[in-house]
């Protein structure tokens, strides 16, 4: 039992059916266990052995679908990194997963040569480039001569390591995450089960492929046999044109791609009329535009809270007309518990900190059993969020723990903030957070994204905001205009580097 028979067994039992599409690559479960094949060979042929790690920093391709996939059929383990990374920090991540193996596309070769002196663990002869390379081994040769039949059996555990994803490390260095094989396939069936995923469904998604919010759609969709369509990059217009010409069932993005779509000039509920499931993943969407969402496309939306270290509650669809500030509940097999800062149990609409467990808990932070002790307490984790439960036991995410503002000895939420700003007709995105203040400790800063139309300077937006905010403590100190917000290589929005560029700017 793991994963090295799903794809397998698809190319027995459906061989013709769609399996990957990405642009006019349409690839057939036969097809593409005959690709997995051939890099699982290739890669036995390399002598590469089970538990040894393959880093690979590389966009959505199809040659990324073929390591995740052929990792799994001879027991080695995955080490996405994002291609935002840059020297040191590069080669920290690929040294700290001992990693032995590196596949980089092409274009980012450019950031692997600066270090390469400090990738003592990596060969030229395990130096795989994707694409051309006049100096390297490529994709293509490195598979070339390799088998496409299925590679000989190797014993995998469920228990044994599929992956390592490192976090963002948007409060400290990035921490190795560590999967099993168990967790993955919990993956595949359990959010099959809870986002009503079937083997006719077309799943859709937009965003990279090495972080982990990815995997809610991909292991159910590799598990179950459906179509599994992805894109080299998001945008939102062809997004749309998209879903509507293959008829995309099931779709997950994160806050700022849904906003993209809601103000895309093509956008209609007509043309998303495919869709039986639109969810968001990476941080909460702000009510104005769920409750847009809902009344676009009733029945269709779900939101999940959760980590990559393995807690989630899910606001399915049929609870989000009624509880639409909720982040819903924990799924089968889960339990949630909101404790104070003692891990005593907190009374019901008391805010504490979240804690939970279930079949989907990392194995461990990979070397690093300091930190993997302080978050994985009695096998319950520890998020260090902070919500609070409702009489019916609905989950109401308060806010990001490391996000919250201490302004004058009160603690401040910036989504509470965030809320009142997004009900502004000309705000389309809104992100608050703290900065230091001499008088109060710290102060809040709106930056926000307002439609191009709009005739509000910051001034007048912060005479609004101020104007509507609920309590004194809440009004900002200044708000700045932008165009866009920094954005992770998942799009999720970059806080802390609007907060440290604000910072700057003050002390000069």
């Amino acid at each position: 039992m793991n994963l090295s028979t799903l794809i397998s067994r698809h190319a027995i039992y459906y061989p013709d059916n769609e399996a990957v599409i990405l642009d006019d690559l349409r690839l057939t479960w036969s097809a593409l266990n005959q690709g997995v094949n051939q890099l699982a060979n290739a890669l036995l042929d390399a002598g590469i052995q089970k538990d040894d790690k393959i880093a690979m920093l590389v966009p959505n391709c199809i040659e990324l679908i073929n390591m995740y996939l052929a990792v799994g059929k001879i027991g080695a383990v995955i080490v996405p990194l994002s291609p935002l990374l840059r020297g040191a920090g590069l080669a920290r991540l690929v040294n700290d997963s001992d990693a032995t193996m590196l596949f980089a596309y092409a274009e980012y070769t450019q950031y692997v040569t600066p270090v390469w002196d400090d990738l003592p663990n990596i060969t030229d002869a395990r130096y795989i480039i994707i694409g051309e390379s006049d100096t390297h081994t490529t994709y293509d040769a490195f598979v070339a001569d390799a088998s496409t039949d299925n590679p000989p059996y190797i014993s995998i555990n469920i228990q044994d390591p599929f992956n390592i994803f490192y976090s963002s490390g948007t409060t400290g260095l990035p921490k190795g995450i560590v999967h099993s094989h168990y967790v993955r396939m919990m993956y595949g069936t359990l959010f099959a089960n809870n986002f009503r995923i079937h083997p006719e469904s077309v799943v859709l998604h937009v965003g990279a492929l090495i972080f982990n919010g990815a995997m809610l759609t991909f292991f159910p969709a590799m598990y179950l046999g459906s179509k599994y369509i992805f894109t080299h990059s998001f945008d939102a217009e062809a997004t749309i044109e998209l879903i509507e010409r293959e008829k995309v069932t099931h779709l997950i993005m994160v806050p700022s791609q849904i906003v993209a779509i809601l103000n895309a000039p093509n956008y209609t509920p007509e043309k998303l009329q495919s869709l039986e499931m639109l969810g968001t993943v990476g941080a909460p969407l702000l009510m104005e535009q769920k409750q847009r969402l809902m009344q676009d496309l009733p029945n269709r939306f779900y939101e999940l809270y959760g980590l990559t270290e393995g807690f989630v509650t899910i606001l399915d669809r049929d609870d989000a007309e009624a509880k639409p500030q909720s982040v819903g509940v924990p799924p089968p097999f889960y339990e949630m518990r909101i404790v104070d800062a003692e891990g005593r149990d907190v009374p019901v609409g008391e805010v504490g900190e979240i804690i939970g467990r279930g079949p989907i808990l990392m194995s461990k932070y990979y070397k690093r059993p300091d930190l993997t002790q302080n978050a994985l307490r009695d096998n319950w984790l520890y998020s260090g969020d902070l919500g609070y439960v409702d009489e019916d036991g609905y989950l109401y995410l308060v806010d990001r723990k490391k996000d919250m503002i201490i302004s004058g000895g009160v603690n401040v939420y910036p989504r509470d903030i965030e809320e009142i700003i997004a009900r502004h007709d000309d705000v389309l995105e809104v992100a608050v957070f703290g900065v230091p203040d001499e008088k109060w400790g710290e102060t809040p800063v709106a930056a926000i994204i307002a439609d191009a139309q709009s005739n509000m300077d910051a001034d007048a937006f912060k005479s609004w905001i101020n104007d509507h905010v609920e309590a004194r403590f809440q009004k900002v100190s200044r708000v700045i205009l932008r165009d866009d917000f920094p954005r992770s290589a998942a799009g999720k929005t970059l806080k802390r580097t609007m907060r440290e560029e604000i910072i700057a700017d003050l002390e000069d």
